[in-house]
């Protein structure tokens, strides 16, 4: 089978000799194997897991996702981020790492964000006062 693990500025994964994939989803794990019938759903955040002909066992962390089963021969996953690794407990530290970052720049963008709206709130209500001269007929 052929695995694709792709987010949208990156082919994360490129791999053609797979024998299992291990992925999960809003139901829970599942596995595909060669022959699979046709598939579409939608991934958790979690990791998917690959064996190659060689039996090597490889991983993917995953923020979401699509996966779809073609034909029985390939395995297509499009995320926004992707982190693969072939140790998991190694994979597990860089992936908590990047998703702390992640929320920490998301947290501040929003903080930032919200004072900015804050401060074009007060200005319009110093605006909008009613004994503002010449506004709503107060004052000369």
């Amino acid at each position: 089978m052929r695995l694709l693990i792709t987010t949208p500025t990156a082919v994360v994964v490129h791999a053609r000799d797979v024998v299992a994939v291990r992925a999960e989803d809003a139901s829970g794990c599942f596995g595909i194997l060669n022959g699979h019938a046709d598939l579409l759903t939608a991934l958790t955040a979690s990791v998917v897991s690959w064996r190659r002909a060689d039996e090597r066992q490889q991983f993917c962390a995953v923020r979401r996702g699509v996966l779809s089963v073609t034909g029985g021969k390939s395995v297509a996953i499009a995320t926004r981020e992707a982190v693969p690794g072939d140790d998991l407990g190694l994979l597990e530290q860089v992936v908590l790492a990047q998703f702390r970052d992640t929320l920490e720049t998301e947290r501040a963008t929003r903080t930032a964000s919200l004072q900015l709206q804050m401060k074009a709130i007060r200005q319009i209500v110093r605006f909008l006062r009613p004994e503002r001269p010449g506004l709503f007929g107060g004052g000369t």
